[in-house]
């Protein structure tokens, strides 16, 4: 579920709310995992956060950009 910061971006707001929701449940269920010992790759949580990180910073980008337009017009 590793995505480049380029395949972010093609995805449409939608797209990218949707992804998010599915990104913080993985991290909600990795970080249960966690406390009980059962995480293999204990990296896949830090890259699940940042990815998080990635598409909320797009979304708030998108949202500025969007007010900015209508403030112009």
């Amino acid at each position: 579920m590793h995505m480049t910061i380029q395949e972010i971006r093609q995805l449409s707001e939608e797209e990218l709310k949707k992804f998010l929701q599915e990104l913080r449940e993985k991290k909600r269920e990795l970080r249960f995992k966690s406390a009980r010992r059962e995480v293999k790759n204990v990296r896949e949580i830090r890259e699940t956060k940042k990815t998080v990180a990635r598409i909320m910073t797009l979304l708030r980008n998108n949202e500025s950009s969007t007010k900015t337009t209508k403030l112009i017009k």
